[in-house]
């Protein structure tokens, strides 16, 4: 052991040391520099030995020794003196960017707070919250100051004025008044064959006449290049009243974009061509569809949850949009202290597709909305040349509720539909829903008055708003569920019958 320290402390000594005599040296090397008196013994030893000439470089040395520790010391000073002043600024600097990095976020709390402030002078007065940043300095500090005065020429709603004048002497036509529901279904395909070359089969017809019936809101999805543009815009064509063509767009996010908004700063209010159509309609009987072009293109219920909420209301009184929050002497006619009333003879017809640049339609959309899928481009037939109808509105709802009043759902059917509520809620955890039984109380009877039987109606129906539901499920988990949800649909209806169910519930199978 003696000998592993003695190793140790050789070993260990040699390096620390040597360090030793490294520090010591440097030291020592220092004071040995600025030792004077060292300097003066050696003048004085050989003072008796130099003589003039010896003296006189002695002498130059001695100066010139002097001169070097001077510079040494200078240079040491003016060293120090750099290393204060520069860590006096690093800190001045810092200390400034500090306080530009606290003055940066109080400006941008003001901002912040300041368009706070206007978004809420924005909303109140309707102007579109997208406009903001288009706005000039005098706009706003108009818009601050709460400017309210009118239009120069006191008029806002210029194109619905136009209308006021246009109508005012309208003579509406002879409406054929005599036509029944299968008729005018038969009718209506011709004519989209005849006049327009599209081609429809018959049950697609009489799915999207029934589908007025039971809501407002009809939804048209399925692969692209299929009609489903078309077949509001031939429906249009067919009743003599064209399609109003609204085309989505993917910055959609509020009401603003369906009925415009008052332009704080111009007076003028901008007026969509949805709003021009829903004020035209006021004045007339005809029939209105709204089309909805790539209704998904932006997320629905944003632009338009307020109409899904109106048109739900059991009273058609009550269906009404606040356009703007007061009232001018100029105003047209049929906008009473602001407000607009949704006429009773338009209904919107959207279309969807479902890929990437879409986005999923909510089952607060579906619930109350009647989808009809079109996946096929129709077969081309010979018809023969059909002309179009003048459609009164009251009439054709007069002839769906006289469809719904004699085709009610049968009794034995809405037995099966409970039973299977029942299975369906035990197996999978979900429920029809009281809407969802009103719409198939509505559409049903509809569509048996168009030509169809009960049993097709009531297939489609389930499985496009109830089984269509099972998309938000864990499909793996339920897909050993779903065969015997097909047989208890055999037992309950038939095997020749439900069709639509049982392929859809086969191709959710397919997509585990």
């Amino acid at each position: 052991m003696d000998t592993v320290f003695k190793f140790l402390f050789e070993f260990l000594g040699q390096f620390f040391g040597s360090l030793w005599s490294i520090i010591t040296g440097f030291f020592s090397g220092i004071g040995s520099a600025f030792d004077f008196p060292a300097y003066i013994n050696i003048i004085n030893h050989y003072t008796t030995k130099l003589g003039g000439l010896a003296w006189g470089i002695a002498i130059l040395a001695i100066v010139l020794l002097v001169a070097v520790l001077g510079l040494v010391v200078w240079l040491i000073i003016v060293a120090v003196k750099k290393f204060i002043r520069s860590h006096r600024r690093r800190k001045d600097t810092d200390s400034l960017v500090r306080e530009v990095q606290a003055l940066n976020k109080e400006v941008m709390r003001l901002n912040l707070e300041k368009d706070k402030i206007l978004s809420m002078k924005v909303s109140q007065i309707g102007l579109n919250p997208n406009e903001i940043a288009e706005l000039t300095g005098e706009e706003i500090e108009a818009l601050n100051n709460g400017e309210d005065e009118e239009s120069a020429d006191g008029i806002r709603f210029y194109k619905l004025s136009e209308i006021d004048d246009l109508w005012v002497d309208y003579v509406p036509p002879i409406y054929n008044n005599s036509i029944t529901l299968p008729e005018f279904c038969d009718r209506f395909r011709l004519f989209a064959c005849s006049q327009l070359g599209l081609y429809y089969d018959i049950k697609i017809i009489r799915l999207f006449v029934a589908s007025f019936a039971s809501t407002r809101l009809i939804i048209l999805q399925g692969i692209s290049g299929t009609g489903k543009t078309s077949l509001p815009y031939a429906f249009g064509k067919f009743v003599n009243n064209p399609a109003v063509i609204a085309s989505v767009q993917p910055s959609w996010r509020d009401r603003s974009e369906l009925f415009g908004y008052f332009n704080e700063f111009t007076k003028k209010y901008n007026e969509t061509e949805l709003l021009r159509a829903m004020y035209e309609a006021s004045y007339n009987e005809n029939v209105y569809a709204v089309i909805l072009d790539e209704m998904n293109i932006a997320r629905v219920e944003y632009y338009f949850a307020e109409m899904l909420s109106i048109l739900e209301m059991p009273s058609r009184d009550e269906w009404i949009v606040d356009v703007v929050p007061n009232s001018w002497p100029s105003d047209p006619k049929h906008i009473v202290n602001g407000q607009i009333k949704i006429p009773p003879n338009m209904w919107y017809i959207g279309t969807a597709n479902n890929d990437d640049s879409t986005f999923a339609i909510t089952d607060k959309v579906y619930d109350r909305a009647m989808p009809i899928e079109i996946n096929t481009k129709g077969v081309a037939f010979e018809a023969p040349i059909t002309d179009s109808i003048n459609l009164n509105y009251k009439h054709f709802e007069k002839l769906l509720n006289e469809a719904k009043a004699a085709n009610v759902v049968s009794v034995e059917s809405l037995k099966k539909i409970n039973l299977l509520d029942d299975y369906v809620i035990e197996h999978f955890r979900i429920a029809f829903g009281n809407r969802i039984v009103k719409q198939l109380r509505d559409f049903v009877p509809a569509y048996v008055g168009c030509g169809g039987t009960e049993v097709d109606g009531l297939d489609y129906v389930l499985a496009r708003k109830v089984f269509r539901k099972f998309e938000s499920l864990n499909l793996s988990y339920i897909r050993d569920e779903i065969d015997g949800l097909c047989a208890y649909i055999d037992e309950l209806f038939g095997e020749e019958n439900m069709g639509e169910c049982k392929d859809y519930l086969r191709m959710l199978k397919k997509l585990v």
